[in-house]
Formats: structure tokens, C-alpha cells, sequence
């Protein structure tokens, strides 16, 4: 137990920071105010409101910490020659005094780096570190860690009594900076919403999250080693360290499903970050609704990077001559496209720059002025006709009916939904783009009936990226069109300028041109918004299509990529970390590290499940655990008619050994209404997490698809028939195939207490 006296000393520097924390605030508060209130007498004046105008939000923002702690620890270093030893308080956000002297520093600071890296082996010249539990305004606890000075002595107070830390803790050698703290943080139960991990990161985790913002960071993680929130707090310190950058370069973090982004949407606003976009890789494909979902083999060419040669060859095949001649009526004559004509037009048009939209207008242009050309030999130069500019004859031709029509016949303007839904509608256009490139079975896979209506179709997930790719290929629709915009009511509304002098009077126009967004430009579909940095989590799931969708938001090639090739459970996921390497093609060598260390989950379900991922992927390590849970995972294997009866039996038990906490049933997809059905008719009252009425995964029980659990955690797991999430993707339901064993091995990872498996069928030979 922490001594009183340090409760104490740490309660009054507490009050002394929070009173510093109202007066920055009071401050932010009074220059807010006084821009509201500012007397604007030109343009200029209006630039410096809203600078600082802006700039007191910000701030506002950035203190508004809520019930978090202000600090959670503090570091000690060895004294000087002097006898003076620095300390400094560690917190989400620095403060300073009314005289600027600082009394919390900013975690992501330098000097920070020394709290969360510090070992007996290497103290990085601190004599103590120090964890500080803070409930709302009140200390409530403290830990001392302390390191022995050059000498091998260590500093500790004549009435220290240093606390044992053992209990729950894996023998092992592991070097855990503040080990209580971060047991007391493991332990607490979970709330269905990832919180920050500031407090309590270890070394392994600070190094991967301060590592520099150039080029592409690769994080492999098996499970429970925080691989997630790792990523989450490197957006956030380098959204602290390259702000300038980064604020105007943007910063995405993308995750796997919806699901997944609510449970760490909390995370980097609590480390006082909002400007950042979470998304998954359909969401980055505008105008475009996922609502179905494709069979797995389906799925599995979708995903296969052939498909971008595909919808390249689907494209050539709608850039087509005409096989016979057409009259176009031009006024009172009629004048002939030859198709021979179109034919040569047609193939210059392929080799131009460009995309296919973009290259429409010059196939017009030129049929036109050819057809101009003929109607000016026969009828303008003889005196026939009114009309004697041939440039104008052009213009006549183009907008009539008929040429348009014929225009869209040999150079159609496509979308990329309207490609798609023609390629996939005829089996005709599917073996010519495909010949040589696919099979006649993976073709007659992709066959779907045509819809009435674009609206119709019930777009996956797996189409979504081919329709990012297809926009690549095609273009805009249309041209934007840049309207001026300066502001909803206008910059310099109710300002006189002609009161002004010349000089003046251009100056502050300078000045509104500079402050307002001068180009109000509605995007097209096929552009793309393009970002800094990119954090892209479970990146192990994603396909190459996927990937090559990522790759087109890549602005800088700056990219911070986590997952753990143990735990790849889709059909069209990439085989290994070099394959997704090959595809976004970093553009300076790419940096490798392995967070080695699992600390949510606990070492008897790690044991557990380790001849799993050995069956999975042989040359895949299992991280180390720091943590036992005391408990032992439970099979129990019933006949049918018993089934429902034990899985209330062993879902109610688990549910109030871990209350408060949450339980998660986690099941073959297929089965989720089935299993929650059998929970609420039992009296337990279970949810399905994707419900938009429910209370998502802040439900005390919830049923989850195996292929959708990965990222989430839960204090209690029960899996329901192992041997059918093993079998995920056995063309008979029968066999054990690696995908499903990595499936598998994701599921019975999810707890940090408790694991419990119920089973009918035969159990996989790895739970035997």
C-alpha cells in the first residue's frame, strides 16, 4: 500500500494543477470573448478575429478533459552535482501556471518518453517512477517504482515499505513499467468502448508509437498485445509532434467494420484529438451503400487483384467503332458517320492520356468537326446554307439527338456503379474481359442477374472497392464547376468599401480571397480526398483491392499499418505481410516491428488457444502473457437435445462471474439470430451488436459472428460450436480449413478473464 504522506503530497499538486487548468481555461475563455466583441474595421481586422477566434476553440477544446485525470504519474530523476533533481508530472495535456512555469507535461513530450521506457536495466537516469490513480478530483492511490543510480543503490526513503506486486502476475522476466497500475487497468471490467491506454503503455508500445512520421510502420500483434490502441495513440502523438503538417494534411484511421470503429471512436478525442476521420474502406467509396454480402468464393475473386486487369479490359470493350454507317440529320440535310471512321477515331482515343470520361470529349470533338467537314464541302461553300463557320457547324452537329446518341454507343459516359452492373449483367462482356485471365467457373461466379435500377442492387463490400477502382479508370462524370464562396453571408458583408482607398480597398479583398475558401467545388465521385498519415488496423483482413483503395488516399506515403497474420479470417484477405507491401508499394523501404508482449489477454487462455494458432500458421510466435486470470477455459461438450439448456447455464454463469463486466457469445454467422433467440427466451437478455436499436457493444451481453469479433475484447467469452467456425470456408461444412482455425483462434481470444466452450459436434483435433 502507498504510504498517506504520498497521497498526500500527490492531492495538493493535484489542487494546485487544477486551479492552473481554470485559469487556462478562464484565459481561452477571455480571448474568445474579446474576438467575439472585436470592432472589424477591414478585412484585415476580420483575418485577426478569426485567427483568434479560432485559435481560443481549439484551446477550449484541447482543456475540456472532462472526468479524465489531469496527470497520472510522475518521474524523478537522479539528483546533479548540486544536489537538484528534475521531476515532472506526466499528463494527457500540459499545464502551466499563471507565470508559465509548466507543472504537467504533455505525454507525447520528449521528456515524457523516459515514464513509459524506463527499465531496471536501462533507468534512463530517472531514480523513481511514479503512478498516481486519480478519481475525478482526488488521489486515491499511488506506486513507486525505483531504480537503482550508478552505484547499484537504490534511493528509497528510510520508512518505504514497497508494495507486492505478484498477484496476477506471469514469472517470466518481463520488464512491465508500473505493474500495479497496469493490473488495475487489465482487471477493471470492460464498458463496450475502447478507452486510452496513456496511463499504463510499456516500453515496446512507446517506442512503436514515437517511431518518425516518414514512410510506412508495420505492426504485427497477435492478440491482447494492443497492437489497437498502439495505433491510435501514434495518430495522436503524431497529430501532437507534426501538427502544422498533419492539421492540413488530414489523418484517417481506418478499421474493419462499423462495429469496430464505434468501439474506438472515445479513444483519441479523451487524448484530445478530434480532427480525425475513422472510416472503414467501403465508407472511403462515396455514394455507394453496402447492403449485401457475397458468398465467400464470390468474395474471394472480388478481392483477388486480377479483378483490376478485369475491369481494364471491361472498359476497352465499351470503347468501341461503329460496324455500320449512321445518318445524322443536320438541319434540312443528312450527312453519313462512316464506321470505318469511328473505327480510326476510336483507336487514336485509346492511345491518349487520360481517362476514359475525360477522353469522351475529344471523340466527340473529332467526329463532329469530321462530319462539319462533309456537311461544309456539300452545302455551306457552294452557298446552299446560312451557316459559314465550320466551327459552329460542329457545335450544331453535337448537340442533336441523334449524335449523342451514336457518341454513347461508341464512347459511353460511364460511372463506375453503371461498369460494374453492366460487366457482372452479361455474360458476354465477362468471358471477353476475362479470357485467358480467369477461369470459365470463376467467371460464371461473378454472373449476377441484371437489376432494374442502379438503386436496386444491393452492393457488398467486396464491390465497393472494385467501384473505387472502376472510378480510377473512368473519371468524372463531369467537370467540376468552381462557384465563388466567400462564406454563407459573405466576408465582407456590411463592410463599405468603396469608403476605402484604392490601395486599402484591394488589400482587404486580398485579405477575404485569402481567409475565405475562394473554390466551393462540388466532388465528383471519382475524386478522391487524400490524407497525411493513414492508421490501418485488423490490415490484415483486407484484400488487394482493398489495399489498392487505400493506396489512392495516400498522399504522402506516410502510413502506420497493424494486424496480426494469426488472425486473418476473411476469404480475400492477403497471405502474408510482404503480399500487402506489394500492393501499396511504400515509397522509401518500409519499417517491421512485432509488439511480442500480450497484456489484456490472460496466460491460461493464451495456453489455450496456442495449439490453434500452431495448426493455423505454423510460423506465427504467440505473444507472451504478463497476466494470469485465475480461472481455467471449460469445454463442455453436450448432446442436442441439451444444447440450449448448457449454453444458458454457461452463459448465466459467466455473466455473473464477471458483472459489472461484459459477456460475449461468439458463433458462426449463421447462427447469431438462433443463439440470441435461445439467450432472451431463457431469460437472459442478449443483443446483437449491429442493431441499430440496441445498445451496440455497451450491452452486458452480446452475439457476435466469429468473422466480425476481431479488435473487440470482453471480460467473458463462450464459443459456441468450435468446429463449425473452424470449418469457415470448407466447401463440405465439415472440414477444418486454416482460415477457420485462425477464425477460430481470433474468437477464443477475446476475453481478459474467462473462456468457455459449448459444443454438439466434434471438437477441432486443436481442443481436444
Amino acid at each position: 500500500m502507498a504510504h498517506e504522506r504520498e497521497i498526500t503530497e500527490e492531492q495538493d499538486f493535484l489542487d494546485v494543477a487544477l486551479k492552473a487548468l481554470d485559469h487556462m481555461r478562464d484565459e481561452a475563455r477571455s480571448l474568445r470573448d474579446s474576438a467575439a466583441v472585436a470592432t472589424m474595421r477591414g478585412a484585415g481586422d476580420l483575418v485577426e478575429r478569426d485567427v483568434v477566434m479560432g485559435t481560443a476553440l481549439n484551446r477550449l477544446d484541447q482543456l475540456a478533459i472532462g472526468d479524465q485525470p489531469l496527470f497520472f504519474g510522475r518521474i524523478d530523476y537522479v539528483p546533479n552535482e548540486a544536489g537538484v533533481a528534475d521531476v515532472y508530472h506526466v499528463g494527457r495535456l500540459a499545464v502551466s501556471d499563471e507565470e508559465l512555469n509548466p507543472l504537467v507535461v504533455d505525454w507525447r513530450a520528449p521528456v515524457a518518453a523516459a515514464f513509459y521506457r524506463a527499465t531496471g536495466v536501462e533507468p534512463l537516469g530517472l531514480s523513481r517512477r511514479r503512478h498516481v490513480a486519480i478519481r475525478g478530483h482526488e488521489v486515491t492511490g499511488v506506486e513507486d517504482e525505483y531504480f537503482a543510480d550508478a552505484n547499484g543503490e537504490l534511493a528509497l526513503p528510510e520508512d518505504d515499505i514497497r508494495s507486492a506486486t505478484e498477484e496476477g502476475l506471469v514469472e517470466g522476466g518481463l520488464a512491465l513499467g508500473g505493474p500495479g497500475a497496469l493490473l488495475a487497468a487489465l482487471g477493471r471490467a470492460r464498458t463496450g468502448r475502447m478507452g486510452d491506454i496513456v496511463a499504463t503503455i510499456q516500453g515496446e508500445q512507446d517506442r512503436i508509437i514515437r517511431n518518425p512520421l516518414a514512410g510506412v510502420l508495420l505492426v504485427q500483434g497477435g492478440p491482447g498485445t494492443g497492437k489497437t490502441a498502439v495505433a491510435l495513440h501514434r495518430a495522436a502523438y503524431l497529430l501532437f509532434t507534426y501538427r502544422s503538417t498533419l492539421e492540413r494534411q488530414g489523418v484517417l484511421v481506418v478499421g474493419p467494420n462499423p462495429l469496430f470503429l464505434n468501439y474506438i471512436e472515445n479513444v483519441l478525442p479523451s487524448l484530445g484529438e478530434s480532427g480525425v476521420t475513422l472510416s472503414t474502406i467501403s465508407g472511403l467509396v462515396t455514394n455507394v451503400e453496402v447492403r449485401g454480402r457475397e458468398p465467400e468464393p464470390v468474395d474471394q475473386i472480388k478481392g483477388d487483384l486480377r479483378m483490376a486487369r478485369l475491369l481494364a479490359r471491361a472498359l476497352r470493350t465499351r470503347q468501341r467503332g461503329l460496324r455500320d454507317d449512321v445518318e445524322i440529320p443536320v438541319g434540312r440535310a443528312i450527312v453519313v458517320l462512316r464506321a470505318k471512321h469511328t473505327q480510326e477515331v476510336v483507336e487514336r482515343a485509346r492511345r491518349r492520356p487520360g481517362n476514359h470520361n475525360q477522353r469522351r470529349s475529344a471523340v466527340g470533338r473529332e467526329l463532329a468537326n469530321r462530319l462539319a467537314g462533309e456537311y461544309y464541302e456539300r452545302f455551306v461553300r457552294d452557298g446552299n446554307d446560312e451557316v459559314n463557320a465550320q466551327g459552329e457547324l460542329a457545335d450544331l452537329i453535337r448537340a442533336t439527338p441523334q449524335f449523342k446518341l451514336v457518341l454513347q454507343r461508341i464512347w459511353p459516359r460511364l460511372s463506375g456503379q453503371e461498369l460494374l452492373h453492366d460487366l457482372f449483367g452479361a455474360k458476354a462482356l465477362l468471358r471477353a474481359a476475362g479470357e485467358g485471365l480467369m477461369t470459365e467457373e470463376e467467371l460464371a461466379l461473378l454472373y449476377r442477374s441484371r437489376s432494374e435500377t442502379l438503386e436496386e442492387i444491393r452492393w457488398t463490400k467486396a464491390d465497393a472497392a472494385l467501384i473505387d477502382e472502376a472510378r480510377v479508370l473512368l473519371g468524372p462524370l463531369r467537370r467540376p464547376r468552381p462557384a465563388p464562396k466567400l462564406g454563407e453571408q459573405g466576408i465582407l458583408d456590411g463592410i463599405d468599401l468603396d469608403s476605402y482607398a484604392g490601395d486599402v480597398r484591394a488589400a482587404a479583398l486580398r485579405e477575404a480571397q485569402r481567409l475565405a475558401p475562394v473554390q466551393s467545388t462540388e466532388f465528383d465521385e471519382a475524386e478522391f480526398v487524400t490524407y497525411g498519415h493513414i492508421v490501418v488496423d485488423e490490415a490484415q483482413d483486407l484484400s488487394p483491392m482493398e489495399l489498392r483503395v487505400l493506396k489512392r488516399r495516400d498522399l504522402t506515403g506516410s502510413m502506420t499499418i497493424v494486424g496480426d497474420m494469426g488472425q486473418a479470417t476473411t476469404a480475400s484477405s492477403s497471405a502474408s505481410w510482404n503480399a500487402v507491401l506489394e500492393v501499396l508499394e511504400p515509397r522509401r523501404p518500409p519499417t517491421r516491428v512485432d509488439l511480442t508482449v500480450s497484456y489484456r489477454t490472460p496466460e491460461e487462455v493464451l495456453d489455450f488457444a496456442a495449439p490453434t494458432l500452431l495448426a493455423a500458421a505454423p510460423d506465427l510466435e504467440p505473444p507472451r502473457p504478463v497476466r494470469r486470470a485465475g480461472f481455467t477455459p471449460t469445454v463442455d461438450g453436450v448432446c442436442a437435445d441439451e444444447f440450449a439448456a448448457t449454453l444458458v447455464s454457461i452463459t448465466r454463469r459467466e455473466v455473473d462471474a464477471v458483472a459489472p463486466g461484459r459477456v460475449a457469445v461468439i458463433v458462426a454467422g449463421q447462427r447469431i439470430e438462433e443463439i440470441v433467440e435461445i439467450l432472451n427466451v431463457n431469460g437472459l437478455h442478449a443483443v446483437d451488436p449491429r442493431d441499430q436499436d440496441s445498445r451496440g457493444l455497451g450491452a452486458g451481453l452480446v452475439v457476435l459472428g466469429a468473422e466480425g469479433a476481431n479488435g473487440l475484447e470482453f471480460d467473458a467469452v463462450v464459443v459456441v460450436e468450435p468446429g463449425q467456425i473452424a470449418s469457415r470456408g470448407a466447401k463440405d461444412h465439415a472440414s477444418v480449413t486454416p482460415r477457420g482455425l485462425r477464425t477460430l483462434y481470433v474468437a477464443m481470444t477475446r476475453p481478459t478473464r474467462r473462456l468457455a466452450i459449448v459444443a454438439c459436434e466434434e471438437l477441432p483435433e486443436t481442443l481436444r
